[in-house]
């Protein structure tokens, strides 16, 4: 699967429990959490996690843009 630039994973500790983040470039100087899940008990649970959802939405991200497609290509033609 092709690396994303738009979503990146960022694991952050919080005291004794850690948070995954997923982070979604919006433009060039600006980033939103998409998804947070905490209470993760060490770094690798949280980083699985957040690559786990990035791969959803970068799935989801791409069949939308192929349905998008292709729903335009059927109304050419």
């Amino acid at each position: 699967m092709a690396k994303s630039k738009k979503y990146v994973c960022r694991v952050v500790q919080d005291n004794d429990s850690w948070t995954a983040e997923v982070v979604r470039r919006v433009t060039s100087k600006k980033s939103v959490v998409t998804k947070s899940q905490q209470g993760f008990a060490t770094d690798d649970e949280a980083q699985a996690w957040g690559l786990n959802e990035v791969k959803v939405l970068v799935k989801t991200a791409n069949l939308n843009e192929r349905n998008k497609r292709r729903a335009k290509e059927e109304h050419k033609g």
